[in-house]
């Protein structure tokens, strides 16, 4: 009888060990897998088990995903210790800051916004550039310039699920592919369906406001500020205002773009925006946000400076 029961209790023993074994196996295992790195709804899974992101480690950004002509899924995985984005904003002019851009190893701009002439205050890199499927038009009508003689560029470009899907039926995504066809050796990538859900979502998270009910359109400033905190260790921003500047009494009256004095002044045109019914570009709502990212993710508004 005494044999049964100390038979029995060492068999509880070894079912309680193997289950101590089992449970702490699984665990070390998930670490190591692959870590996960979550700033404020922004995920981040890097391959080397780790959550401090280095400059040799390559992280795959399964939200973007390369256009191609072959019938293969390949996710954007480029990573960059220090990103500088530039602004399309008319703050540029006249800021004679080409020479300090161009020594960051990453230059990031936005849309069609061109270097050429404008070299001393924007400098001549651009290593991502990331573009509104309203503007891959600008990029065909001079797609030499954009796909041959900056091939180097990886190109990022956004747009609602209607132009961007892959049934024939997308017509941005059918020109993306065409110019993909045409420059094999030019990266162009697009955000997933799924990615661009997850900033609408984030929108809403950040003012309480379903983005289509409201009327709202994201700008192609909110995903380029979503891709480099994916991509970028470090992010140094040019060109961009805070959301107090064009309630100040005496800001600077600048073009909305830098390359093009004819439009509206960048403050009208945030105004206009803001209070927009339909269709318009939350701009000012964006740079609060951008300041609350800033605190979580090292973000640096170098022109003008941002202050607390």
């Amino acid at each position: 009888m005494r044999f049964l029961l100390q038979t029995r209790c060492w068999l509880v023993l070894l079912c309680l060990s193997l289950s101590l074994l089992l449970w702490y196996g699984n665990t070390v295992s998930q670490k190591t897998a692959g870590s996960v790195s979550i700033l404020d709804g922004f995920v981040r899974i890097i391959s080397n088990g780790t959550t401090q992101k280095t400059s040799e480690s390559v992280s795959t950004l399964q939200g973007f995903v390369r256009i191609t002509p072959h019938n293969t899924t390949q996710f954007l995985s480029h990573h960059y210790h220090e990103c500088a984005i530039i602004s399309s904003s008319g703050q540029m002019l006249g800021a004679n800051l080409g020479e300090e851009i161009e020594k960051f190893n990453t230059v990031i701009r936005m849309n069609n916004a061109p270097v050429r002439g404008f070299e001393k205050d924007v400098g001549r890199k651009t290593t991502v550039r990331v573009v509104s499927h309203t503007s891959v038009p600008s990029l065909k009508w001079n797609e030499r310039y954009y796909f041959h003689v900056s091939e180097k560029t990886v190109y990022v470009i956004w747009g609602p699920h209607k132009k961007m899907r892959q049934d024939g039926l997308g017509s941005t995504y059918n020109t993306l592919l065409k110019l993909a066809r045409d420059y094999p050796n030019v990266e162009i990538y697009a955000f997933t369906k799924e990615k661009v859900e997850y900033c609408d979502n984030v929108f809403e998270k950040e003012t309480g406001k379903h983005r289509m009910n409201s009327g709202a359109y994201l700008s192609t400033g909110f995903f380029t500020m979503i891709l480099a905190m994916e991509m970028c260790d470090h992010i140094r921003v040019y060109g961009m205002v805070n959301d107090a500047h064009c309630r100040g009494k005496n800001y600077t009256i600048v073009p909305y773009h830098y390359y093009d004095t004819r439009k509206t002044n960048e403050c009208m045109m945030y105004r206009i925006h803001e209070h927009q019914s339909r269709g318009g570009h939350r701009f000012i709502s964006e740079k609060t946000m951008f300041a609350r990212w800033s605190k979580l993710h090292d973000i640096q508004f170098r022109h003008p400076t941002w202050h607390d």
